[in-house]
């Protein structure tokens, strides 16, 4: 990003072959850590999940065919010149390409090769397709997601993007640090369904002892307890609650103007803790008990929307939405640093509109753009 401060990577080179989701975020984190990052689009890229959804941000695009041979030449170039290659394809492809690790590290034996993929590199699944709800799903966590009845879908977070993109860029940053001291790059084998599952730790550890029932909504952290949960308001809409504490447990009882019988772990007694706590908030809507609870420590939140949040004053104050195009609202990327801030999000340009200026400045010279171009192997937009 020309013109903007050195970030925390300040000075890392990045070549992310463009994908969707999970892969895109990864490399729009590390460009906003301070990471030059180039996304390699494809041609007549169609997929709108690709095109779309925020995550082109702020980092340059170039279009290469990587299936022709001069296309391939041209993103083993960048790649011998790069700290990471970022990819996000199935296990083999890469390799089919010849991309891969023998070949890449045989190059440039200092690169980090950044892997993410649903399942692994390795595994009888490792060459099925996936998404996130599936990841979820076979590492446990979907099972521990919604009401006693059947487990809920969720939006594509826990798979996707924690255990998949946050884990990739760990990992990243784990292995350039590493080679600081051993002066080699390695391989990064980043799999959503471990991420996933590593997420996971507390839960198991807690089954493990026995503090933790091995279905949805029984437990003190998935909805089982009245002081831990969401709660329907007067105009239907809601607030969270999460008074865990007996001096927060306090103030919620407090705040809500109920009496109830039996302490606050008493499993016995939550039924009509519930029950009491339920007709309370009823009797209100939710921004009338988000002022009521204003200012103290009951733990007690509104749910808000998507449209709502960024307007909150507490998310206003700190800056955690950025403008976006078009006068939306974006998350800002975090966390925040004292000395090397990261970058503000930056445009989104099409998949191509760099092409021809990012090679121009990485080692090709302008005869060789001309011929590439011609020829049809790289794209300007």
């Amino acid at each position: 990003m020309t013109g903007a401060p050195p970030g925390p990577l300040d000075g890392v080179r990045v070549v992310e072959l463009g994908g969707i989701g999970p892969t895109p975020f990864a490399g729009m984190y590390l460009a906003e850590l301070g990471a030059d990052v180039v996304r390699v689009d494809r041609p007549d890229e169609s997929n709108p999940l690709a095109v779309a959804g925020g995550l082109r941000r702020s980092r340059p695009s170039i279009v290469v065919d990587l299936k022709d041979e001069a296309g391939r030449a041209v993103v083993q170039r960048l790649v011998d010149e790069a700290d990471v290659l970022l990819e996000g394809y199935r296990p083999g492809v890469v390799e089919r390409l010849g991309l891969g690790p023998e070949e890449c590290l045989a190059r440039n034996p200092r690169l980090v090769l950044a892997r993410m993929t649903g399942w692994g590199q390795t595994g009888p699944w490792a060459g099925r397709a996936g998404h996130d709800i599936t990841y979820a799903a076979v590492s446990g966590t979907l099972h521990t997601f919604g009401p006693a009845e059947r487990p809920v879908v969720p939006v594509p977070l826990i798979g996707d993007f924690a255990g998949g993109s946050m884990y990739v860029v760990a990992g990243v940053l784990a292995a350039l640090v590493a080679r600081g001291t051993t002066g080699r790059g390695q391989v990064v084998d980043a799999a959503m369904v471990d991420g996933a599952a590593h997420l996971l730790t507390m839960v198991h550890a807690l089954v493990g002892a026995g503090a933790w029932q091995d279905e949805r909504a029984a437990n003190l952290l998935d909805g089982g307890a009245p002081f831990y949960d969401v709660y329907e308001c007067a105009d239907g809409r809601f607030v969270a609650v999460g008074a865990l504490e007996p001096a927060f447990w306090a103030e919620l009882v407090h705040g809500l103007g109920v009496a109830v019988e039996g302490e606050q772990y008493d499993v016995a007694a939550w039924p009509a803790h519930r029950a009491a706590f339920s007709a309370a908030f009823r009797s209100r809507t939710r921004d009338e008990w988000a002022a009521a609870f204003e200012g103290t420590d009951a733990c007690v939140a509104p749910v808000l929307s998507l449209t709502e949040a960024p307007h909150h004053p507490h998310l206003v104050a700190r800056g955690t939405f950025a403008p976006g195009p078009g006068g939306t609202l974006v998350p800002r990327t975090g966390p925040r640093l004292s000395g090397t801030p990261v970058r503000d999000p930056g445009p989104e340009p099409a998949p191509g509109a760099d092409t021809t200026a990012y090679l121009l400045a990485h080692g090709f010279s302008a005869d060789e753009v001309a011929a590439l171009r011609a020829a049809g192997t790289v794209v300007q937009t």
